[in-house]
């Protein structure tokens, strides 16, 4: 068994395998389907192996910390919530803790959207997934999921490990097949790029770009935490699972350069990787992409709504979000966090049907939110390194400042609008912060936390300003 059910009031325990799939689970959504175009769009092969073990070595840094973290400091649950708290006290917790639930809705809206517009080629009223018809059928699809997760925590985890091999089955059967018509002379053109290529530094710094947001989702064993058998299961996980995407990811990438020509790769139409199953296989291939990528898609939809409703449950219990959010059935079920994470994904979809435009707006105020726990997360075992009783572990040390470089540079990368834009809906957001401190008679910030949210006002106050003129466009 790789789940255990325990009394009510005690979480659900599950296995290091379980854990490991809401790391590959989170990872591998759409992305992986459109790797090859987006890498030989500006890169050959050389450029593109570099990206891969730059981007490889930042996150193995991230991942290492998580491992350790589990480790160090069992006693919190949920990471990249409860290690910005810890670090860095309850108003950075809550942003964390906010900021990823705003960050993984608005990103699970577009998994709804994108099915049904991929489902518009074979169904026309479906339309680009903005049709009435195609926002009924993805309302019907996240209520599914809603009830399905309502059958309990382990059943729920079963689920996701099994849509999770499911999923990455077939991408490792595009690598096998692509294999078979390999050809090691394209492979060898492909080598540098061509004469049209740019120089491999600038490959290496545009396809980086590319690399560094697909390991988006591991922190997904930390965020279940509470759930393992042992805490060391959790760093184990992490490490399996990320190191599993990686190897997928970067073969994906590069059978691809072994098919076609890069130039040819470039101009394919997304996902790319179904026009180069077709070239290799034949008509069946592109189809074949297209089933696993729905598949992937509602794998990581599921995964994404588990770890959304599970941080959202734990910031309530640490007292940085409202009580009703605290509420557990007696199978384990987050039913307040999980309530309000599907009802809020409904309300998107359905501005989605009367403006593409304000779902794009959504997804752009969110999209660097995502990355602000793992920079609170990695200073936060940087921290503990340091500070930690005893001798100072050197290693702990380079590895903890490496991959807190590494989540800055992230942050940077995602572009200063976002960050700025981010605040727009960070600032609003603390009324909940505000409501729980008062639901605990405590005061809302310290003397620090202040000076924090007078920058957030400050910095929000300048985005809008920025927006009303023009100055800042989305």
């Amino acid at each position: 068994m790789t789940t255990t059910p325990t009394a009510a009031g005690s979480p659900a325990k599950v296995s290091t395998l379980t854990l490991s799939t809401f790391v590959v689970g989170s990872m591998v959504g759409a992305g992986v389907f459109s790797l090859p175009g987006q890498f030989a769009g500006s890169a050959g092969v050389a450029g593109a192996l570099l990206a891969w073990a730059l981007a490889g070595t930042g996150t193995l840094m991230l991942a290492l910390v998580f491992q350790r973290l589990a480790v160090q400091a069992p006693h919190l649950d949920a990471g990249v919530f409860a290690y910005a708290k810890a670090g860095f006290g309850d108003y950075l917790g809550f942003v964390s803790a906010f900021g990823y639930w705003a960050s993984a809705v608005a990103g699970n809206v577009f998994y709804w959207v994108f099915v049904t517009t991929t489902l518009g080629a074979v169904f026309p009223a479906l339309g680009e997934g903005d049709t009435p018809a195609a926002i009924l059928v993805a309302s019907a699809g996240l209520w599914l999921f809603y009830a399905l997760i309502r059958r309990g925590v382990t059943q729920a985890a079963a689920l996701n490990r099994v849509v999770t091999i499911a999923k990455v089955a077939p991408i490792v059967l595009f690598v096998v097949l692509c294999l078979f018509v390999f050809d090691p002379a394209v492979f060898a053109a492909n080598w540098t790029g061509g004469i049209d290529a740019p120089p491999l530094w600038d490959q290496v710094t545009s396809t980086l770009l590319v690399t560094v947001f697909v390991f988006i989702g591991i922190e997904g064993a930390s965020v279940y935490s509470r759930h393992a058998r042992r805490r060391r299961d959790v760093g184990r996980a992490t490490l399996f699972g990320f190191l599993s995407v990686l190897a997928v990811f970067a073969s994906v990438t590069l059978v691809s350069y072994g098919v076609l020509p890069r130039a040819e790769i470039a101009q394919l139409r997304q996902p790319s990787m179904a026009a180069i199953l077709e070239e290799a296989v034949g008509p069946w291939g592109s189809v074949f992409v297209g089933v696993a990528l729905i598949v992937a898609v509602l794998g990581a939809y599921l995964a994404w709504t588990l770890m959304a409703a599970e941080v959202l449950l734990v910031a309530a219990r640490a007292g940085v979000l409202p009580r009703p959010l605290r509420r557990v059935d007696a199978k384990d079920v987050p039913v307040g966090a999980l309530t309000i994470t599907t009802a809020i994904a409904q309300l998107m979809l359905i501005v989605v049907l009367f403006s593409d435009n304000a779902f794009d707006i959504a997804l752009d105020l969110t999209s660097a939110l995502i990355l602000i726990p793992y920079v609170l997360s990695a200073a936060f075992g940087l921290k503990l390194a340091l500070t930690t009783p005893g001798p100072v572990r050197v290693g702990a040390v380079v590895v903890a400042a490496l991959a807190t470089a590494y989540t800055a540079f992230l942050l940077l990368a995602a572009g200063a609008t976002y960050v700025l834009l981010s605040l727009i809906v960070l600032v609003p957001a603390t009324a909940l912060f505000a409501a729980a401190k008062r639901e605990r008679g405590e005061r809302v910030f310290t003397p620090a936390e202040w000076v924090v949210f007078a920058l957030a006002v400050a910095g929000a106050v300048t985005a809008a300003a920025l927006l009303a003129t023009g100055a800042l466009g989305l």
